[in-house]
């Protein structure tokens, strides 16, 4: 397998984040965002998209990281990452699409950019719209995981599962931006168990090939 990232994308951490909870092993393709390499012919020749993470699975091409994170549960099917019963793995797309699909959209790389470039939006304009959203958003996922009964050590249960995988990488993001974080406590907590696997830890940005580009 080889796996088309950049070491600061959430979106390919989460990918990162299931290869190593499962053991998989694969090439690392680094594709710089903020050196716009993500634009070049040789990335735009693989991905229509021009979009990172991208995973090559011998004649298979695959995009968007929670398609690729299910892609490998049935494929791999240990550990799962996906629960057994169907209200369970309803919950964990529920919880993975709260951050993937509300917050990740308003703040990525993309849409940062077009604030600054296009929109004239000053350092401190584009960094206070960044925390508000993620902030706002989080606290939408505290709502969800605290005092719920399926909530356990991680997100779902008591194993890691795709809403770990998509968690993990927002908190690291929230972190650079100097978000607050203090009123999502039940996140903070299991972001805690998280990264005290070895699959975390292996799959964080520092660790990456292209940590030091």
């Amino acid at each position: 397998m080889e796996l088309y990232s950049y070491f600061r994308s959430s979106a390919s951490f989460r990918v990162r984040i299931a290869l190593a909870l499962k053991g998989l092993a694969y090439d690392y393709r680094s594709v710089h965002l903020v050196r716009n390499e993500q634009t070049g012919s040789d990335f735009a020749a693989v991905s229509p998209q021009r979009l990172v993470p991208l995973l090559r699975d011998g004649e298979a091409t695959l995009t968007q990281s929670m398609a690729i994170i299910e892609y490998l549960d049935e494929t791999h099917p240990q550990p799962p990452l996906m629960p057994a019963d169907a209200l369970g793995r309803a919950r964990v797309r529920s919880l993975s699409q709260d951050i993937a699909c509300e917050i990740h959209p308003l703040d990525n790389l993309r849409v940062l950019r077009y604030l600054v470039k296009e929109l004239g939006a000053s350092e401190d304009a584009k960094n206070a719209w960044y925390r508000h959203w993620v902030e706002v958003g989080l606290e939408v996922v505290e709502r969800q995981l605290c005092d719920h009964p399926a909530t356990g050590a991680f997100c779902h249960g008591d194993s890691p599962t795709m809403a770990d995988c998509v968690l993990v990488p927002q908190i690291f993001n929230a972190q650079r931006f100097e978000c607050r974080l203090d009123h999502v406590p039940t996140v903070m907590r299991i972001v805690e168990t998280c990264m005290a696997l070895p699959a975390f830890q292996a799959a964080q940005p520092a660790a990456c090939p292209d940590a030091d580009a």
